[in-house]
């Protein structure tokens, strides 16, 4: 049987891997309860994040500011980077992250609504629909993230992963995987864009498990911001799956 301890604060998002709370613990650290991690927190400082981001958004969401995708996207990435390697700088990185990919967000969404009309307040409202639903049924112990599920979440998770990047490849070659393509409606690709919105609705789970954890671990304070940017990667890529999805479903 393979040892628990190997895949405990195991998460399919690669923000939030087992060893970002290592060495983390209340006894050892004798802290303080307003000096830990704690899942009130997290919380607060999701909120946080997610008014910047939809902030920048409503900013960049206006005709002739495709230029500001480059910025948040690959600035975004720089800053992510950034605070995976550096997390007691989170309380800083982190709003600035979702500023950055709230520029990029906000011009894509409008690209998407101009194609069609209403598009983005769907996937919003799905997007906050979907987080509310899978915290209520983790609260609850509806869904439980055991080993086997942590497991299926983070291969599945790494495929999509290894597919995307091999997509990415091709197009320096002027070819492309077809399925992916947000204006193919087929049956198939329709089919593999809703397994995908699944596979990150559920990496929410592990999101959810490995945060509670850390706060049980007694991480220090600045974790929540870094638990915080956690949800914030998996919520940017549910919400653009989501598009994508609701994007070949209204081509039919």
């Amino acid at each position: 049987m393979m040892n628990r301890s190997r895949l405990r604060y195991r998460s399919g998002n690669p923000a939030l891997n087992k060893s970002s709370f290592d060495s983390f613990s209340r006894t050892s650290r004798g802290a303080e309860i307003n000096e830990v991690m704690t899942i009130k927190g997290t919380v607060d400082k999701t909120a946080i994040g997610l008014f910047l981001l939809i902030f920048s958004g409503y900013y960049s969401f206006a005709p002739g500011m495709t230029y500001l995708i480059p910025v948040g996207v690959f600035g975004g990435l720089i800053v992510a980077i950034i605070t995976i390697f550096k997390k007691e700088w989170s309380p800083i990185t982190v709003p600035i992250y979702a500023i950055l990919e709230g520029l990029a967000m906000g011009s894509i969404s409008y690209m998407f609504n101009q194609a069609y009309e209403g598009i983005v307040m769907q996937a919003i409202g799905l997007t906050l629909g979907i987080l509310a639903s899978l915290l209520l049924a983790y609260r609850s112990g509806m869904i439980k993230a055991t080993e086997n599920f942590k497991l299926g979440v983070v291969a599945a998770t790494g495929g999509i992963f290894l597919v995307y990047m091999a997509s990415f490849v091709m197009s320096f070659f002027g070819a492309s995987i077809s399925v992916l393509d947000p204006t193919n409606s087929s049956l198939m690709s329709i089919g593999i864009s809703l397994f995908i919105v699944v596979i990150a609705s559920l990496n929410l789970v592990l999101d959810f498990d490995f945060i509670e954890e850390g706060a049980e671990k007694g991480a220090p304070k600045y974790m929540e911001w870094y638990g915080a940017f956690g949800l914030l990667v998996t919520l940017i890529w549910l919400y653009l799956e989501i598009l994508k999805l609701l994007s070949k479903l209204r081509s039919r």
